[in-house]
């Protein structure tokens, strides 16, 4: 079991060249006895983005606070606080703020 608040959890810089403003909190993982899922928040500052990428498993992410677009297979989609997004697996996505504060999300992958 663990309890925390998520803001105690070092948030680390994304260190890919693709990426611009982003940092990440694992807030559970394997680590922490979690055999499934990882539990992560991402923090993007204005004008950062993340990688457009693809990967083999799916994404469940909550936009918690801020704004910002979802680019995925080529289409853009505004995202503000409480939007919900499935991205399945092997499609290719981005997200990015154009907003004036920071983007934060929750996001849950597999473990692999």
């Amino acid at each position: 079991m663990k309890i925390t608040h998520y803001k105690k959890v070092k948030a680390e810089k994304i260190e890919e060249p693709e990426a611009k403003g982003v940092r990440m909190r694992w807030v559970i993982k394997k680590e922490d006895g979690a055999p499934n899922f990882a539990l992560r928040v991402p923090e993007i500052k204005p004008g950062g983005h993340t990688p457009y990428h693809s990967h083999k498993w799916e994404h469940e992410v909550f936009v918690k606070k801020g704004r910002g677009k979802l680019l995925w297979e080529g289409k853009t989609y505004p995202l503000k606080e409480g939007d919900v997004i499935f991205i399945p697996g092997g499609e290719k996505h981005q997200f990015l703020n154009n907003s004036r504060a920071i983007l934060e999300f929750i996001c849950v992958i597999p473990i692999e």
